[in-house]
């Protein structure tokens, strides 16, 4: 049974941390922006027997609040990984726990993952990453607009009821290419009654938060110290040919023990839309 466990993280969030239960070591799941954890339940069901599956909902995601500064800079995002591994330390069972978690994320949660293995080394035993979002620094070049958080201030956060909500995602893109499980969880747990007396339901990230953690991503300079990073790392990217795809492959290159996988088929949004053979890519490169 999934449960759903609250956590402090920092700046005044408390996190909702979801258990997916599951037989092995714990497997921990951060979501990309805009997302949240119950995203993960069906891919989670798939290794559910050889993996204990967690999910967090970051700050503004889901049922976690944003932070009090609405500071959303990504190093926030690391803060709230290593609230959740912390705690999943003192309640999975066996010794030592978090001497054998890894973890798997997705863009935003990539760079989540590998910015907490930077500043706590040897936190995970291994990541699968798809996509992490680590633009390098370019000399010379000063801040640019960004395209995503324009969009994402354009998107439309409120409709009658989840099935109009689930047919609008469904009959376009970028959404249209999920397996219809993830899309379902997305829908379900991503939505919420309207505000002010308007009925209907509406998007718990709203397309300002959302905005404001695509801003937030140019807040670190961790593609500098990829370096540091010794637990083995698997990356992969789509076929898309988008910038994340392309700085994918870059970061795997950086990294020590980093390794590149290719799914040419897939697209952005891969883990959510292949789920049996991104399970299979997960159980190769952490088992």
């Amino acid at each position: 049974m999934t449960r759903i466990r609250p956590v402090p993280s920092s700046d005044g969030v408390t996190l909702a941390l979801i258990d997916f239960g599951g037989t092995g070591h714990p497997l921990l799941f951060c979501h990309p922006t805009g997302f949240h954890g119950m995203i993960w339940a069906p891919l989670a069901a798939h290794l559910a027997d050889v993996a204990h599956g967690w999910a967090l909902d970051f700050r503004g995601h889901g049922d976690s609040p944003p932070p009090a500064s609405m500071d959303f800079g990504w190093q926030g995002m690391a803060d709230d990984v290593l609230a959740v591994v912390d705690h999943i330390g003192v309640v999975d069972d066996g010794d030592d726990a978090t001497d054998r978690i890894g973890a798997v994320g997705h863009s935003m949660g990539g760079t989540a993952l590998l910015l907490a293995e930077l500043r706590r080394p040897g936190t995970f035993s291994g990541l699968w990453l798809y996509e992490p979002i680590m633009i390098p620094r370019v000399e010379g070049m000063g801040p640019r607009s960004n395209p995503m958080a324009h969009a994402a201030r354009r998107r439309r956060p409120h409709f009658p009821d989840r099935d109009a909500a689930y047919a609008n995602f469904a009959a376009k893109p970028p959404l249209n290419g999920l397996d219809p499980a993830a899309l379902r969880a997305y829908v379900d747990h991503g939505l919420r009654p309207g505000s002010g007396g308007r009925g209907g339901v509406e998007l718990k990230c709203t397309p300002e938060v959302e905005a404001r953690v695509f801003e937030g991503s140019v807040s670190h300079d961790a593609f500098d110290r990829l370096g540091d990073v010794q637990a083995p790392v698997t990356v992969a990217v789509g076929g898309d040919g988008g910038l994340p795809a392309q700085v994918g492959a870059l970061v795997a290159e950086a990294l020590p023990h980093g390794r590149l996988e290719r799914y040419p088929e897939l697209t952005h949004f891969g883990p959510l839309e292949d789920l049996p053979g991104i399970a299979a890519a997960i159980r190769r490169a952490l088992w």
